[in-house]
């Protein structure tokens, strides 16, 4: 990374400077707040020694100089002077003019549809308990496409758990630390029939919602019961480029989400359908009409307007054109991003036994996991 032309801007507010011939500018009280030194960052750990309050707020760049690989500053009036590396410069820089359309992602995400059938991201769970880069694999995947499955897993009851407890933890609700997922009785959730299902997202009713979801096939003799993945970004998507008012108005209104299945368990969470982060980018999609509530957050002039793009994103869930099929066997499970991809199953027999169980986990410890990884492999 090459860094030249340092020069301090706006009466010392901030810098600019050239790296890899591209200018970016930093303002002063942005650079000392990010300060990597012994007094401002434990050397441990990496966090703050300090508050914002800890630096003063006439904060100035008195002096810039450039050298190899870096920029060493001088602020007034500590007086302090800080060395920042130009790649570190480089990865943090915020000056950029061009701005972002609503529904945007990052270079880790790529949205895909029923062409993705035939390259479904597999990995094997001999392999990936024995291989730390097999394991990155799987788990990049699961970032980038929001699914991926595992093959070879021994057919014991809570095998799941220990695929959670590779990257993280098991995320316990009132389900349980995990669930089985067959035919019941006068079951308390129409996951445990033998119906066929909605794609959808798991337990929009919680605040968190679980943002992963493992599902593993212990038996599957039945007929049908194929299960199914749909990219809930690529319908957002899909729905922005043919409705941007029905997109804006599932972005910007919240539905309500609602779960009273069992005595004593009364869950509600309100959320956009397609959730938008203050810069625009597409952060979630919560879509599951068996736990939908009655809407109450939408203005009645636009609610009949709401109901047509929410009929529409529905067909475009349910467009063939969308999802991805396959049929688990017994030793197989896939994982899915609970804020991105919808999941269903086509319904089954009633003869021969179909057996899954389900867990929840979370996405920052897989995240964590998998930069860890990467890290190893870039320091190797």
């Amino acid at each position: 990374m090459n860094i030249s032309n340092a020069r301090v801007i706006d009466a010392g507010r901030a810098v600019e400077v050239e790296l890899d011939g591209r200018l970016h500018r930093f303002h002063a009280i942005w650079l000392r707040d990010n300060a990597c030194e012994a007094a401002t960052r434990s050397p441990g750990n990496g966090q703050r020694l300090i508050t914002i309050l800890d630096i003063p707020g006439e904060t100035r760049i008195i002096e810039a100089r450039q050298g190899p690989g870096g920029l060493s500053l001088c602020f007034g009036p500590e007086g302090k002077t800080v060395e920042f590396e130009a790649r570190w410069l480089a990865h943090n820089a915020y000056d950029w003019s061009a701005a972002k359309t609503a529904g945007w992602t990052g270079p880790d995400i790529t949205r895909w549809d029923s062409a993705m059938r035939n390259e479904v991201p597999s990995e094997s769970w001999p392999v990936v308990t024995a291989d730390r880069g097999a394991l990155g694999r799987w788990l990049s995947a699961v970032r980038r496409y929001g699914f991926a499955v595992m093959t070879d897993m021994p057919t014991e009851p809570g095998m799941l758990c220990k695929v959670a407890e590779l990257f993280g933890y098991v995320r316990e609700t009132n389900y349980g630390r995990f669930f089985d997922v067959r035919a019941e009785v006068n079951p308390n959730n129409l996951a445990y029939t033998n119906l066929g299902l909605q794609a959808h997202t798991d337990n929009p009713y919680r605040d968190p919602v679980p943002t992963l979801q493992i599902l593993a096939c212990l038996e599957n003799t039945v007929e049908g019961g194929d299960s199914i993945v749909v990219d809930g970004f690529k319908v957002a998507e899909r729905l922005q480029a043919e409705d941007p008012e029905g997109f804006e108005l599932l972005s910007s209104h919240c539905a309500r989400f609602a779960y009273e299945g069992v005595k004593g368990v009364r869950l509600r969470a309100k959320r956009p359908m397609i959730e938008l982060g203050p810069d625009g980018e597409l952060i979630a999609i919560r879509f599951n009409n068996r736990s939908a509530a009655a809407f109450r957050d939408i203005p009645y002039e636009v609610m009949e307007a709401f109901y047509a793009a929410y009929r529409r994103f529905a067909e475009l869930v349910e467009d063939p054109s969308m999802e991805v099929t396959f049929k688990l066997k017994p030793g197989e499970l896939f994982i899915v991003d609970n804020t991105r991809v919808l999941h269903a199953r086509k319904s089954f027999s009633g003869s021969g036994r179909r057996w899954l169980q389900g867990c929840y986990a979370d996405k920052d410890g897989l995240l964590s996991t998998l930069v860890a990884i990467e890290e190893e492999g870039s320091a190797e």
